[in-house]
């Protein structure tokens, strides 16, 4: 089992990193550069060539049953359901088979909206103190599921 984590913009590398070691699991975070290596010998470091979505195919090649994948980019969370991991979201909402066909439809309805209207701004809610004990929660019922 390991946990694979989509590390470009991701608000909790340092929960999972925390959850990932005290289960003994190895963690792959991965991202396209700018990322201090971290010291702890059950984490790689995986720097990615620059381009779209290489670092998602990265993950989605490697990412299966018994793994669990930390993202927030939805079609990546879509090809690791399907190959059998779990995902988590940042926030600690977990992205299952239930729900990832809704998901992406809202995310395809919102891109639409926002190519309809150039001048929208913002609409996203920032990253809270919840937010953050929501996913440490949400992490270690993944971790206990799959190793379990």
């Amino acid at each position: 089992m390991s946990i694979y984590v989509d590390a470009d913009a991701c608000p909790v590398k340092a929960e999972v990193e925390k959850v990932g070691t005290r289960h003994g699991l190895h963690i792959f975070i991965v991202s396209n550069g700018g990322l201090r290596p971290s010291q702890n010998p059950l984490v790689d470091t995986v720097i990615v060539p620059e381009g779209p979505d290489v670092a998602d195919q990265w993950i989605a090649d490697r990412a299966g049953p018994g793994d669990v994948v930390i993202t927030g980019d939805i079609p990546l969370a879509a090809k690791c359901i399907e190959a059998g991991a779990q995902v988590l979201k940042h926030n600690g909402e977990a992205l299952t088979e239930r729900n990832i066909g809704q998901v992406l439809a809202t995310r395809d309805l919102m891109a639409d909206l926002r190519a309809a209207d150039p001048f929208r701004q913002g609409g996203g809610k920032g990253f809270t103190k919840a937010d953050r004990s929501r996913f440490l929660d949400a992490l270690e019922r993944a971790v206990r599921a799959a190793s379990g």
